[in-house]
Parts: structure tokens; C-alpha cells; sequence
């Protein structure tokens, strides 16, 4: 008989690295603008659904790292909050990674089971399979809402004499 209380959760560490590396390369799909602040927003939409919108929005933007929230904004669902990610793109490794969901920060590799937060032993590890999935939903499914920027138009429109 196997004791499997005593058998703990062991993060695989190749998972987590390939899940980041995708994750980097989509995000730097879906990212057009670096600037801080600047938020990408995408209505994302299959068959018969009416469209969700997805909000990339660039935090803190440094050398090695960037700061990304990512976020489904759904005025719609009064029962549960709508996801909200932050995630930490490393430029120098290439690989980004969920350092926080629902505004509580996600460190660990492993938590213990049970414990006070009810965290499951792989939380980071399907946080990121998550977050794959959802940029991909994005890359596939989505398209860029572009906001009119009136200083833009206002330069491009033909002066009348």
C-alpha cells in the first residue's frame, strides 16, 4: 500500500521552462506596444459566443523585465470575479511566468496540501498551462480592438486652406 501522505508534489522544472518560453513568444505576439500603460485589448470570439474581451496591459516596463496584466473584462458575470493575471516577462531568459492571479501573489513552485489558502500543490505550474491557453485562445480567436487616438487623426487629417 502506497503512503501518499508522505509522497509531496516535485515541480518539473522542464514544464514550467517550456510553458514560459511559449508564453514569452505569445505575449510577444500579442504585445504590438512596449510603452507602460499601453493596453492591448482583444474581442475574442468563436461560434456562437458573442465575444469576450481580453485586456494586455504593460505595467512596468525595465531592461530584463516587463510587468503584464492580463485580464478578461466581463461586465456581464455578477456571481464571480472575472481572471485577472500578472505576469513578469524575463527578456534575458525569454520566458514569462504568472507571479500573481486575483491579485494574490503566486511564488511557490509547490504548496503543502492542505493549507491556509487552499492552494493545490501544482497551482503555479496550472496558472501557467492556464495562461497558455488563454494567449493562445487570444492569438486564435482574437481580434485587436484598436482605441482612436484623436492626436493621431487629428495629425493625418488633410488641413482645408
Amino acid at each position: 500500500m502506497i503512503n501518499r501522505k508522505n509522497k509531496r508534489y516535485v515541480p518539473d522544472l522542464t514544464i514550467l521552462s517550456s510553458l514560459g518560453q511559449a508564453n514569452y513568444a505569445r505575449l510577444q505576439k500579442l504585445v504590438k506596444d512596449d510603452r507602460v500603460g499601453v493596453d492591448h485589448t482583444y474581442r475574442v470570439s468563436n461560434g456562437s459566443h458573442s465575444g469576450q474581451r481580453i485586456s494586455v496591459k504593460i505595467e512596468a516596463n525595465h531592461r530584463y523585465t516587463t510587468m503584464v496584466r492580463v485580464a478578461q473584462q466581463d461586465d456581464s458575470s455578477q456571481w464571480s470575479m472575472p481572471p485577472v493575471m500578472q505576469v513578469r516577462m524575463y527578456h534575458d531568459a525569454r520566458l514569462a511566468e504568472v507571479v500573481g492571479y486575483q491579485n494574490e501573489t503566486v511564488r511557490e513552485g509547490r504548496y503543502d496540501y492542505p493549507n491556509e489558502k487552499m492552494r493545490l500543490p501544482d497551482e503555479k505550474t496550472q496558472l501557467n498551462r492556464f495562461l497558455a491557453d488563454w494567449l493562445e485562445h487570444c492569438l486564435k480567436f482574437g481580434h485587436l480592438d484598436h482605441p482612436v487616438d484623436a492626436a493621431f487623426e487629428q495629425q493625418e487629417t488633410p488641413r482645408q486652406h
